[in-house]
């Protein structure tokens, strides 16, 4: 299986003042890494690890600041605002809250077929035959195009998210937190439909979580950051039985534990 995505001492620094003072912010430090398509590969670390940053280079929402970012062979990080900006239907992202990114004065139907309407694809029509496939794949009616994203669940409007994210025919989507703030039961759903979804349309997905859990779940490989490097990167099994990095330990510290059932009464 090629890649789709390769990764060469990525660097991102940020310009920011201390006291008066200009110092350079190292968000992505000489970061590494090769995403095989049709897979899903996780990026997992603490708050202020890279993840996100690295997420909207890759996305061509920002520059890096050194390195090469090779899609389908062609490196993007020399690329030109205006090659850019073709690339990036190509290239989705999804956020933990997708309530910022969905305007409530659209109807869901408005909201899924904006981005074919930005890019001048299809007649009215279409673009309703379109919304509505699209809605469906992702579990929900069809019925419902005419009401406010307002009104859906935290599960629905990122089910309507992941709808939108699909119009371009995307070759990865990357989810940022995507899951995050949902609960478990709406958690385990929205992976599900992930996992039908790749398998149905061979997409590459790139998972950016804190939840080392929900990564090994759903990803094939797993990069663990920390303070803008990978510090770990293996097969999802490796990683979680065999963790070599502190990072990937206390992660794997905080994955909640199921209580112990007690024991009956006989044999306590």
């Amino acid at each position: 299986m090629g890649s789709i995505l390769k990764i060469e001492n990525l660097v991102k620094r940020y310009a920011k003042r201390d006291f008066g003072t200009p110092q350079d912010f190292l968000a992505l430090d000489s970061v590494s890494l090769t995403v095989s398509a049709g897979t899903t590969f996780a990026i997992v670390g603490e708050s202020g690890s890279g993840k996100s940053t690295l997420a909207s280079c890759i996305a061509c929402l920002e520059m890096p600041t050194a390195g090469n970012l090779w899609f389908e062979g062609r490196n993007l990080a020399q690329f030109a605002e205006g090659e850019l900006r073709k690339i990036r239907p190509q290239i989705q992202l999804i956020f933990s809250d997708p309530a910022s990114s969905l305007s409530p004065r659209m109807t869901i139907l408005d909201i899924v077929v904006e981005p074919l309407i930005l890019q001048g694809k299809l007649v009215r029509k279409e673009l309703q035959t379109r919304a509505f496939s699209l809605l469906e794949r992702v579990g929900l009616s069809a019925d419902m195009a005419g009401r406010s994203a307002a009104e859906l669940s935290g599960g629905q409007r990122q089910r309507l998210a992941i709808a939108r994210s699909l119009t371009l025919h995307p070759k990865i989507l990357i989810l940022d937190e995507a899951l995050s703030a949902l609960d478990c039961s709406v958690q385990a759903q929205i992976a599900n439909l992930l996992l039908e979804l790749q398998t149905t349309l061979g997409m590459t997905f790139l998972f950016i979580t804190h939840d080392l859990a929900m990564a090994a779940h759903l990803a094939d490989e797993i990069a663990v950051m920390s303070h803008g490097r990978i510090v770990e990167h293996g097969p999802a099994t490796q990683i979680l039985r065999d963790p070599s990095h502190e990072a990937t330990r206390q992660l794997l510290a905080a994955v909640p534990r199921l209580p112990r059932a007690p024991l009956p009464a006989t044999q306590q």
